[in-house]
């Protein structure tokens, strides 16, 4: 610090507070003497609302100061990020220094576009920034200052400015900082419940925190239905442990899907596949198959999302988020964009089968409905037709999209028991490519292209040696991009010597 000037940045993306921060902040710094200036730089640096706040402060005196409008790389005093990736963007970008820094950050993740788009797991690591950050900052100051603040129904500012307070950072007393919060007017209350948790957290020793493992959803009906399903859980349990321990969730996915007869036709395939394995492996292939099968038999249609969208549970979950309450009036907005394809798979099969063929009607249905549509699902003609498509699972085994999944899923297996004599860890790698099969509509589509790919580069490789790694490198190329970039380069390289 030069003559008592303090130089504070706060980098926060939308929805964060960053804004509220810095009032308070500059309140806090005039409140008690301090000349203040604030500005703020709105970027898109990540979910494109990232913003920098920058706070300049110095005791009044005769001359009024001329502060600076943006930090400079290693003249930053005290750095605030609301998330941990804008932590590691502060360390980045020089304005986090191990000879004067103090480094206040949330260690919570708001995930990226770049991070969500990834198709496999694109999420940055954590650990890194967290490391990086020990070395850069003469001071470190870390907690889930963001689940601190909604554990007390307020955002995650509030307890960013607690921490802030207890760093002793700046030169003024908790008090100080209450009566900022206060001056405030609205929800104050909550801010300073959220702030003095943060300040007790920023206090506290930095604690790991272990992963929460979700407890099995309770299972109940009618007595012959659970009758049945016991029978089916008994199967699981003549597994070997390795494989019930992912057929049971797996089972519970399929049944909560359709019903407790395509949880049987579940359970047929794997012991099917158990029946070929070997003890010599450790079940590697049925173990691989009770997750992947799971997968594939529960995919995403529209009767699916519907009935995913009407579910009492996910109303209490967003209500839950959104912090409602008697005095609040919560409104739900859906947003569809059904290609035809979409629509012609709900179809009875042979309807479905002549309209996918012809091509006047499939542009035909796709100008109906290929529309982006908002549904206020709170509303009663919006809800009542998605209940509608929800309860429609019963229609869905003779629906064109259900043979369509059906005969994708027997080839699938089929060429991985194909493999399963010869090469019995490429039989495991085909397995596991049914990962690269997910989500719905355009999702969906690119998905089943990049599997169809990988496996088709898996039958140029067989008979190698090395066709498993083959195989596996494929998938986790295919896995990289969207656009499958990474996946051209790998099948290149694979017809260069297959």
């Amino acid at each position: 610090m030069s003559e008592g000037l303090i130089k504070l940045a706060i980098l926060a993306v939308g929805g964060q507070g960053g804004g509220v921060l810095t009032s308070w902040i500059e309140d806090l710094a005039r409140g008690n003497g301090y000349a203040a200036q604030a500005t703020s730089v709105a970027g898109v640096a990540q979910r494109t609302g990232a913003t920098i706040y920058y706070i300049e402060m110095c005791p009044k005196g005769p001359v009024a100061p001329v502060f600076a409008l943006m930090p400079a790389a290693g003249d930053v005093d005290v750095m605030i990020t609301a998330e941990m990736m804008e932590a590691g963007r502060a360390i980045m970008r020089g304005f986090v220094t191990p000879d004067r820094t103090t480094l206040i950050t949330s260690t919570h993740r708001a995930l990226a576009v770049s991070e969500k788009m990834t198709p496999g797991d694109g999420i940055a690591n954590s650990a890194e920034v967290m490391a990086a950050a020990e070395v850069a900052a003469r001071r470190v100051i870390a907690a889930d200052f963001d689940r601190v603040a909604v554990g007390v129904g307020s955002v995650i500012s509030a307890s960013l400015f607690g921490a802030l307070a207890a760093s002793g950072a700046l030169p003024f007393p908790v008090a100080a900082y209450e009566a900022a919060i206060k001056a405030g007017g609205k929800g104050a209350e909550a801010s300073l419940r959220a702030f003095h948790a943060g300040h007790a957290a920023a206090l506290g020793p930095v604690v790991a925190e272990a992963k929460v493992v979700a407890a099995p959803k309770g299972v109940s009906g009618p007595a012959r239905l659970m009758t049945e399903w016991q029978g089916l859980l008994a199967r699981v349990q003549r597994l070997p442990d390795s494989v019930a321990e992912l057929a049971r969730p797996g089972l519970q996915k399929v049944v909560d899907f359709q019903d407790l007869a395509y949880g049987d036709e579940y359970l047929g395939r794997v012991e099917a596949m158990l029946a070929l394995d070997t003890p010599a492996k450790g079940f590697a292939l049925t173990r691989e198959a009770a997750k992947y099968i799971a997968n594939a038999m529960a995919y995403d249609d529209v009767i699916r999302v519907a009935d995913l969208k009407t579910r009492g549970s996910r109303q209490a979950r967003i209500a839950k988020e959104m912090g409602q309450t008697d005095d609040k009036v919560m409104h739900v907005t859906e947003f569809f964009h059904p290609r035809a394809e979409e629509i012609i798979g709900m179809m009875p099969a042979r309807l479905g089968a002549r309209l996918d063929a012809d091509p006047v009607w499939r542009a035909r249905l796709g100008r109906w409905f290929a529309k982006g549509r908002r549904l206020r699902s709170d509303g009663l003609m919006a809800y009542g037709m998605l209940y509608v498509l929800g309860g429609l699972k019963g229609r869905r085994r003779g629906s064109f999209r259900h043979g369509q999944e059906v005969a994708h899923l027997e080839r699938w297996l089929a060429t991985a028991r194909g493999y399963l004599a010869t090469d019995y860890d490429l039989a495991v790698e085909v397995i596991r490519c049914r990962r690269l099969v997910k989500g719905y509509s355009d999702t969906h589509a690119r998905g089943l292209s990049k599997f169809d790919r990988v496996l088709d580069g898996a039958a140029h490789v067989a008979g190698r040696p090395d066709a498993a790694d083959w195989t596996r490198r494929l998938r986790e190329a295919a896995l990289k991009d969207e656009e499958g970039r990474a996946l051209d380069g790998a099948l290149q390289t694979i017809a260069s010597f297959a």
